[in-house]
């Protein structure tokens, strides 16, 4: 049975993976940057080589984060439904959930488009 601790835990890791994958993409982004700049300014092919090796090793971390946040929110709207059932559909941590509920499928919609 699921308790507001257990709650409020999965709450937190929701919004935690959230952030990460956020900062993956931003570290992407970054990454793709220096490359094209190092391209542009005929960088030392050793050189280059790794920092496409960096950029792939990036890359690879937003599909596994994406399945944890997925992993993660369905976790949360079990335990959400579990709280709900039982009889409790009001309180701090129930509306902090159901906040994390809406922001992360809003994520997952934009990222999709």
């Amino acid at each position: 049975m699921a308790t507001l601790r257990n709650l409020k835990i999965k709450t937190s890791t929701c919004k935690r993976v959230l952030k990460e994958l956020h900062s993956y993409d931003k570290e992407v982004e970054r990454e793709a940057a220096k490359t094209a700049d190092m391209k542009s300014k005929g960088a030392d092919p050793y050189d280059l080589k790794q920092q496409e090796n960096v950029l792939a090793e990036s890359r690879m971390m937003v599909p596994d984060c994406r399945k944890r946040l997925e992993a993660a929110l369905s976790d949360l709207k079990g335990s959400l439904a579990e709280m709900e059932e039982s009889g409790e559909k009001e309180g701090s941590e129930i509306n902090d959930a159901r906040s994390v509920v809406t922001e992360v499928e809003q994520f997952f919609q934009s990222s999709e488009v």
